[in-house]
């Protein structure tokens, strides 16, 4: 039903998760970003539940196979989950369960891990990654949504997807919420292009955005009746 990539950024230091499903909100149950510790997807009859013990696990100083080992070891129900976490390192672990749904597949490159469950084709992972690191210097949502584009090109699920998702924390050291957080929760069109339109409206404001929380007298249209950027 899902297929996403979760990646680190080491130019920035930023870590990201991009994600689309036949479910509705699927970015809601199966993206995790932790600024200065790592991303995780929990998948596949998902239990959110794991994205975050797996975050916990990385600021411990456990790597994420060693995460993934003694969660997989202690998840009673782990057989039907399909989990992925990167840390800051880069390193990447995957898990998917004997009850992981359909055609399904991974692949794990330096940063970035991808993974899907009823896909079309069993090369959607490898495309992810390949579009992921095309361009290396852009953005880290940029990538990651081109990522997601890539992954769909390429079969993505085997039925319609309905809803995606994007998360992007902070580098090491800045604000703690993600600095991104764009979701299409359900279209009965095509929801990927549409997360990919949300990002290139996005994208120009989020720096103001930011400046806004931190220090909102100093902040891009403060004041300004009208400003187009809103106040939230």
């Amino acid at each position: 039903m899902t297929f996403s990539l979760a990646a680190h950024c080491p130019r920035t230091g930023r870590f990201g998760v991009v994600v689309t499903s036949s479910s509705p909100a699927v970015a809601a149950r199966c993206a995790f970003v932790r600024a200065g510790t790592g991303a995780a997807c929990s998948q596949n009859i998902t239990d959110p539940r794991l994205g975050g013990r797996l975050l916990d696990a990385l600021a411990e100083g456990h790597d994420p196979y060693e995460a993934m080992t003694r969660l997989v070891r202690d998840e009673p129900h782990a057989p039907w989950r399909q989990l992925t976490a990167v840390d800051a390192e880069g390193r990447t672990a995957v898990h998917s369960g004997a009850h992981t749904l359909g055609t399904h597949a991974e692949a794990r490159a330096p940063h970035a891990v991808a993974a899907g469950n009823l896909l079309a084709d069993r090369g959607v992972p490898d495309a992810m990654l390949a579009a992921f690191a095309a361009r290396p210097a852009a953005p880290l949502g940029r990538r990651l949504v081109e990522a997601l584009a890539a992954g769909q090109a390429a079969g993505g699920e085997s039925g319609p997807v309905h809803s995606a998702g994007l998360l992007v924390s902070d580098g090491p050291g800045g604000v703690g919420w993600p600095v991104t957080d764009l979701r299409v929760d359900w279209s009965d069109g095509d929801p990927v292009a549409e997360l990919g339109a949300l990002w290139e409206r996005w994208q120009p404001q989020e720096e103001d955005y930011l400046r806004r929380a931190l220090d909102p007298a100093d902040s891009p249209g403060y004041g300004v009746p009208g400003d187009e950027r809103g106040s939230a």
